[in-house]
């Protein structure tokens, strides 16, 4: 296979490992929107174990059949939830979007020496807030930290998907 360049080269490789995302659930039984987050979950997980392509993956283009069957389950699946297509059409490049970096993000901590020093300086310093000065962090300060980071990141996808649903598009 020829690519013409690094970002061509990127993109192939993604493509190869998106053969790994567990796509299971998009035919499984279940609340759609459970199904979704899985499959957006799986996705994520694989760029996790490939932390030096999450960066990448946030500009590689791929173009193939794994790519593909991704794209098409989630769109499927926004359809069985009765999500306008108007909406799926852009919903599906802000899940993708967020799946791709949050892997980035976490590859980037994951090479960090200091990372889990710093997560326990913010959520001390959450913790810690003055409620005279900051009456709704000192409010929510163990909660801002609180939740294991799969529950957190199936939240967020939840959050989206809903957004995605209820959102409509003011093409102009």
């Amino acid at each position: 296979m020829y690519v013409a360049n690094t970002a061509e080269l990127h993109a192939a490789i993604l493509e190869s490992l998106l053969g790994e995302v567990d796509l299971g659930p998009a035919s499984a039984t279940g609340p759609w929107e459970d199904r979704l987050a899985a499959v957006l979950t799986s996705y994520t997980k694989v760029l996790f174990a490939h932390p030096s392509l999450a960066h990448s993956a946030l500009l590689a283009r791929p173009t193939g059949p794994n790519y593909l069957a991704l794209i098409e389950s989630i769109l499927a699946l926004l359809h069985e939830g009765a999500v306008p297509d108007a909406q799926a059409a852009w919903g599906v490049d802000i899940l993708m979007q967020m799946a791709t970096a949050t892997a980035a993000e976490q590859s980037a901590r994951d090479e960090s020496d200091s990372a889990e020093d710093e997560h326990n300086v913010l959520a001390e310093t959450l913790r810690s807030a003055s409620p005279d000065t900051h009456p709704r962090i000192a409010a929510l300060g163990s909660d801002l930290v609180s939740g294991a980071p799969e529950e957190r990141l199936g939240w967020a996808f939840r959050a989206v998907i809903n957004g995605t649903r209820v959102t409509p598009r003011n093409d102009s």
